[in-house]
């Protein structure tokens, strides 16, 4: 075998997604990149997908991905000569009740604000589109005809022709025996043939990626799950090519297939599997028939589709494919080791995907960051405590049995839980918290739950004991725990220098300060926005997002030079957090021997005692109203909060938390910023040192005499009843103009809220400007505002 002693890119895993990596790579002038495969092209899940490819999906960036696909597929015969069996005969969704179509036309909604083609049709235009179908319990559709599927082996095959015609090879039945590194780098990969010396490796091995990215020190949450499918031979009634049906509350996908049908499901629960009873040596080998596990779903089948019931069944087609603990895939690189690249944790959706996120690894590899904002993907986004093999069997059932569940607001996961408590935990219990998990933490999202809430895109349950919990904070005292934030102690000699120019804002200022900050990249976009407490000439402490620590904690890591003389360290389990708020806050420290507190300026700091405990108390709001955030040791918070409590302070959740920084325009990363977005688009160009050389700088100087293209925005709706969730798009004179990123009831305005990214290419005069939201198809009138919706004060995040 020729096994080259270097290649400057080592592609491991030759499905879809390796294919498609190479691909690019080859087409981006890296010409002497390498595919290893344990086995053949398209062994493992590739060579037996369902290979559906529907454009939509939850953000605009994630939809290109697959509308890229689209382009690429159709184009690759052209390009190639091989044919990739692209067929595009539409998607037809449909709703047997009326939560399914609100979520439907939610969905129509964002197809419009993404530039997808789709729209609602009758009941009777979906039977002419499915004449097989029985639609006596439907009551709505929508019609996606941009939709279609392709031949899964025939494209690889076209990829993999694209790809040599560039420079790359492929090289089968090689094993990847091990993954060498240096100083936390890549730098080769050990094979059952040999050495290859490389400069990044690209993980697109499906089933086996967790085995493999453990050969590099690097820990990934995926988990294989048995995935069915129903084969039949040909249906009178079938000929020639019909759209995907997908009846989704019944947990169904069905297309025609060699003139018979192909019913696919995602069960209610799934059924996980060991990747050790898969084994090495699976190839195009299935797994078991297991006929009772699938008979529900095929009860809803014959039900959907009366034909059945007479058909001659070809087979039950069981393969296993890989999920993550949120249902979204890894694509980036990973938080440990530099130069090892994930593209991996498909959740079915690689064939759909693969195409525009091969692409996207492959831009990542080459350039240093995806082509656009996915931290949807970022493999960063998991905490340590879903590597665990009991976390993982007991989350993906449950991730693959919500494929195709309604995302209503307030959706919490049931499995895996309770694996990151905060210190407050048992006293949260005992106030009757309803709590959401967020990277692991279990955080209270309101109080006083009487019962399970019933999920609804109405009114919610808890609307009123959030109104109770935004009062205390606005007339009275209110606690927040944010100890799930992150908290990274950052020291050394080189300390103010390194941070200086990792971070946006003047991070020379005098201990005793406090630092709203953004970490941007060269492209001038936010990596993270944080708050900094300088302790010391040579200490920092870095607050920053509940799930951005490991994110920032390599982006800092990454970015040290040479012998810098600097100590990054997480401090995040080893202190509390507790946000004491509202115009009774002052009168609390002051009971509680702690009145010094109330003569620090905003964005100041200091160490005091609260009630004899040591506390660093900042004087910052994150809700809009006066208060601390106090930072004590865990083993002191229970004290503390009692303390609190017994002095008249309440306890109050993140829903509260929410509608009041949504109120007060402060932005939340991953909602409103993220890495494509400025600070002269998100109106924050006032946090910018332009005296410091910072990372983005240059970016930004050319932005800075400019109008920004798009900004943030706040808009006040007129209807009290409207329920605006974030990702509407908002229209003006009848054209999309831009999206909502946030929203909430805002309950001291008392209309509902939202800020917006807003573009504005025609000049309007934004301020005062009149404009619809799209909510489930429905236009909700609401008035623009370039402050925030909530500012009695004037006060901002401004130091």
């Amino acid at each position: 075998m020729n096994l080259p002693n270097h290649a400057s890119v080592v592609v491991i895993g030759g499905g879809v997604m390796g294919c498609s990596t190479l691909y690019h790579l080859a087409k981006s002038g890296v010409s002497d990149a390498i595919l290893l495969e344990r086995n053949e092209l398209t062994s493992g899940t590739t060579w037996h997908s369902a290979a559906q490819v529907r454009a939509l999906r939850s953000s605009k960036n994630l939809t290109d991905l697959v509308r890229y696909s689209v382009s690429l597929y159709s184009s690759l015969e052209a390009e190639t000569g091989q044919a990739t069996g692209w067929i595009n005969k539409g998607s037809l969704s449909i709703a047997t009740n009326p939560d399914r179509l609100a979520f439907i036309k939610r969905q129509e909604a964002l197809a419009h604000l993404y530039g997808v083609e789709a729209s609602s049709i009758s009941v009777d235009e979906a039977s002419e589109r499915w004449p097989l179908m029985n639609t006596d319990d439907v009551i709505g559709a929508v019609w996606s005809p941009g939709d279609g599927r392709v031949g899964p082996s025939d494209l690889c095959a076209a990829l993999v022709k694209g790809a040599k015609s560039n420079g790359a090879k492929i090289l089968e039945h090689t094993d990847v025996t091990g993954i060498k590194t240096r100083g936390n780098r890549v730098v080769g990969v050990e094979t059952s043939h040999g050495e290859i010396s490389c400069d990044a490796i690209a993980l697109c091995s499906g089933l086996w990626s967790r085995e493999n990215a453990a050969m590099a020190g690097v820990d990934i949450p995926i988990w294989p799950c048995e995935h069915f499918y129903l084969l039949t031979n040909p249906i009178d009634g079938i000929s020639g090519n019909l759209p995907t049906l997908s009846d989704h509350d019944n947990h169904l996908y069905i297309r025609d297939d060699s003139g018979g049908l192909l019913v696919g499901c995602f069960e209610p629960l799934g059924k996980p599997i060991d990747p050790g009873q898969i084994g090495k040596n699976f190839a195009f080998q299935l797994l078991p028939e297991d006929w009772d596990h699938f008979e529900p779903m095929l009860e809803n089948a014959m039900q959907r589709l009366p034909c059945l019931a007479d058909a001659d069944v070809r087979m039950l087609l069981n393969g296993p494919e890989s999920f993550t603990p949120d249902g979204s895939f890894l694509l980036g690189e990973s938080a440990e080791t530099q130069g090892f690249f994930l593209g991996c944790g498909m959740n079915s959706v690689g064939v759909a995907t693969g195409g525009g996120a091969g692409m996207a690894l492959a831009h990542c590899i080459v350039h240093g960051h995806t082509p656009f904002d996915l931290h949807e993907a970022d493999p960063r986004r998991f905490p340590d405590c879903f590597n665990s093999v009991q976390a993982l069997s007991e989350r993906v059932p449950e991730v693959l049995g919500k494929h195709y569940a309604i995302h209503f607001p307030g959706m919490q996961p049931d499995s895996a839980r309770d694996l990151r408590p905060t210190p407050l935990h048992r006293q949260w219990q005992q106030h009757k918290a309803h709590f959401g998990q967020f990277f692991g933490w279990e955080r209270p999202l309101y109080f006083n739950k009487q019962q399970e809430p019933r999920l609804s895109f109405d009114k919610p349950e808890w609307f009123e004991q959030v109104a109770v919990e935004v009062d205390h904070a606005h007339n009275g005292a209110a606690v927040f725990d944010q100890s799930s934030f992150g908290k990274i102690d950052v020291s050394g000699p080189a300390a103010e220098a390194f941070l200086d120019r990792v971070c946006a804002n003047n991070m020379r200022r005098d201990p005793g300060r406090a630092i709203y900050t953004a970490m941007l990249n060269e492209r001038g976009g936010y990596e993270s926005d944080l708050t900094a407490l300088r302790f010391e000439r040579d200490h920092y402490r870095l607050y920053v997002g509940t799930s951005a620590v490991k994110r920032d904690l390599a982006w800092l890591g990454r970015h040290l030079q040479g012998d810098e003389q600097v100590i990054i360290e997480d401090q995040t389990d080893r202190f509390a957090v507790l946000a004491l708020m509202g115009p009774k806050s002052a009168a609390i420290m002051a009971q509680l021997g702690a009145s010094e507190i109330g003569g620090l300026g905003y964005f100041r700091h200091c160490r005091a005692l609260v009630a004899g405990i040591e506390v660093d108390a900042v004087r910052l709001s994150f809700v809009g109203e006066a208060g601390w955030e106090l930072t004590c040791r865990v083993e002191d918070s229970e004290q503390l909060y009692n303390e609190f409590q017994a002095a008249g302070a309440m306890p109050a959740g993140m829903f509260a938390q929410g509608s009041m920084r949504i109120e007060k325009r402060f932005l939340a990363f991953g909602h409103d910023l993220d890495t494509d977005l400025n600070p002269f688009q998100a109106g924050l160009e006032f946090t910018l040192d332009w005296e410091s050389d910072f990372i983005g700088k240059s970016a930004l100087l050319e932005y800075r005499e400019q109008a920004p293209a798009s900004r943030l925005v706040s808009i006040v709706f007129d209807a009290i009843d409207a329920q605006p969730l974030g990702n509407e798009p908002v229209y003006h004179d009848g054209k999309i103009i831009g999206k909502t990123t946030s929203a909430a009831f805002g309950y001291r305005v008392g209309k509902p809220v939202a800020i917006a990214l807003l573009q504005n290419d025609s000049g309007l005069e934004l301020d005062g400007l009149r404009v619809d939201i799209d909510i489930a198809r429905s236009q909700n009138a609401g008035t623009i505002t370039l402050d925030a919706a909530w500012d009695p004060t004037g006060a901002s995040m401004r130091p």
